[in-house]
């Protein structure tokens, strides 16, 4: 049983004590980091739950077992099916290049030599270059109406693909496609972090990430339907068209659906009480982050660039999407060099999406179960080597064994997963995470770019040198999550010392204080 008075008290007397051992305690050295986390901690720019509590009414807020559950299920049913459509949208419409390319829209548009690298490319240059922009509105505005706005305008963006006619036409509508897209990752991981507690965040974080699985099989079966349809019936206008309309049209509708129900944060959800809101923001504390804040601070972007966690998340960012930029965008045209027709291609790329599914669902679970996250992620960035493997190593008189191939690539984003829910449970401080996050991202718009290059038009139908790029990829990012997973347990054992030392004392509310995890030494690092 938590007061709202007695909370507020507590801080306020812990924040006078912070004045107190500043003017008493030498400066303390970079690196030895007793006082740290008291050196920016300021009552008036705190968490915006901290001011939730202060202006509450004193009721006390209850929070046993059996309501935190309740309250658990309430999130989840209100919250996690607008994260998952809203996510396999957002796969689902930049990969509709990749079945429309086998629709006719490259004789259409007159696509010749590297046009169509340079239009898959150009989705993550938009990306890249509103990625920073988008993550600083993301901190300063309310997160889910910025989150619905640009969902909206992307699903409007991806409506003009229809109507385009040529190459020059096709880049602007996918460098706008990419701007607007640009919000929604870093959006739900706010989302995922300020909503959930750490040991909870992999899952959920798992379980939204897969619906690009969903989206993948969703998005073949529809674009099958439709090029059958089209071939059977007949249009007024090309089969790759209507998909662009119609997948379009959908994400539009969708938004305007998650303009209306999501909530910014607790403090305005409709779906909670009054008193379930603050007790929605009471289940967080333990996470040592809030639910956010709206104010830049400097010192913690400074302290994002010089935190080894933050580049070496940025390089796995980096090397993993050098395989995904390529294989999103040339998964059709991949199994049509395997002896497919291209109506065949749209129908049996859909089994790789269940696989991304299962491995992403299971690895979220048993991650978090388990509290080794980033090991756990390991096992599908190996099993996708191995599919890389097979469809390097077999002949192409065996198409049955490099579409299998191709399936277990689809397990790769188990490492990516893993680490963007690291940042929602690892990155304090509302400016740190927003920066770090921005970081990763823009890692994966380079590593985007750079990956649908890989695959050359010279180098069909097997496309070996790409291959070969994406099975190393894939080997250093395992060797990367094995040393981030060293690094966290490292600096968790640090902090305990720190606690145990007969210096150190806890100032209450100080979880709401918006400081960094550096700064805190209550926070534990999720492994």
């Amino acid at each position: 049983m938590t007061g709202s008075k007695e909370i507020a008290e507590n801080t306020s007397r812990g924040l006078e004590k912070i004045a107190e051992d500043i003017s008493s305690k030498p400066t303390i050295e970079d690196g030895d980091v007793q006082d740290v986390r008291f050196i920016h901690a300021d009552p008036n720019d705190g968490d915006i739950a901290l001011k939730a509590f202060a202006g509450h009414d004193g009721e006390a807020i209850i929070l046993t077992p059996e309501n935190e559950r309740a309250l658990l299920r309430k999130i989840d049913w209100n919250l996690m099916p607008m994260l998952c459509i809203v996510y396999g949208l957002n796969y689902l419409d930049k990969t509709t290049l990749s079945y429309a390319s086998v629709m006719g829209l490259q004789s259409a548009l007159h696509l010749k030599d590297d046009n169509y690298q340079w239009l898959s490319s150009m989705f993550y240059i938009g990306y890249l270059f509103w990625e920073y922009p988008t993550n600083r509105l993301l901190q300063r505005l309310p997160l889910a109406k910025w989150s619905a706005f640009n969902i909206i305008m992307w699903g409007l963006t991806l409506c003009c693909m229809a109507a385009v006619s040529n190459f020059a036409g096709a880049v602007a509508v996918r460098f706008f496609l990419g701007v607007f897209e640009a919000a929604v990752t870093p959006g739900f991981a706010l989302f995922t972090s300020q909503w959930y507690t750490r040991n909870e965040q992999g899952t959920r974080t798992g379980i939204w990430f897969s619906f690009n699985g969903f989206a993948q099989i969703f998005g073949g079966v529809v674009a099958y339907g439709i090029s059958i349809g089209v071939k059977t019936h007949g249009a007024a206008i090309a089969s790759w068209q209507i998909v662009f309309l119609s997948i379009g049209l959908l994400t539009t509708a969708v938004g305007c659906i998650f303009l209306y129900f999501m909530p910014d944060n607790q403090l305005n959800a409709r779906f909670l009480t009054p008193k379930e809101r603050l007790m929605a923001v009471e289940r967080i504390r333990k996470n040592q982050q809030g639910v956010g804040n709206k104010h830049f601070k400097m010192y913690q972007l400074k302290e994002a660039l010089v935190d080894p966690m933050t580049w070496a998340f940025v390089f796995f960012a980096l090397v993993a999407d050098i395989p995904n930029g390529g294989i999103s965008n040339f998964f059709s045209q991949l199994i049509v060099s395997f002896g497919y027709t291209p109506d065949q291609s749209l129908l049996y790329g859909t089994p790789g999406g269940a696989i991304e599914v299962v491995f992403l669902i299971f690895c979220g679970w048993l991650g978090d179960k388990l509290g080794l996250r980033a090991l756990v992620a390991t096992s599908g960035m190996l099993a996708a080597t191995m599919g890389m493997l097979l469809i390097v190593c077999l002949p192409l008189s065996n198409p049955t064994g490099r579409l299998i191939g191709y399936y277990f690539t689809q397990a790769s984003p188990t490492g990516f997963v893993a680490i963007l829910s690291l940042i929602s449970s690892n990155v304090a401080g509302y400016t740190k995470k927003t920066t770090v996050g921005a970081l990763y991202l823009i890692a994966y718009c380079v590593g985007n770019i750079i990956g649908p290059q890989t695959f050359r038009p010279g180098d069909k139908p097997r496309y070996v040198p790409a291959e070969i790029t994406i099975i190393v990829c894939y080997s250093v990012c395992a060797l990367d999550l094995v040393f981030i997973h060293w690094h966290y347990a490292r600096m968790n054992q640090a902090n305990e010392e720190v606690r145990r030392g007969e210096w150190y004392r806890k100032v209450e509310g100080q979880e709401f204080l918006d400081l960094t995890d550096r700064e805190n030494k209550e926070f534990v690092y999720t492994l």
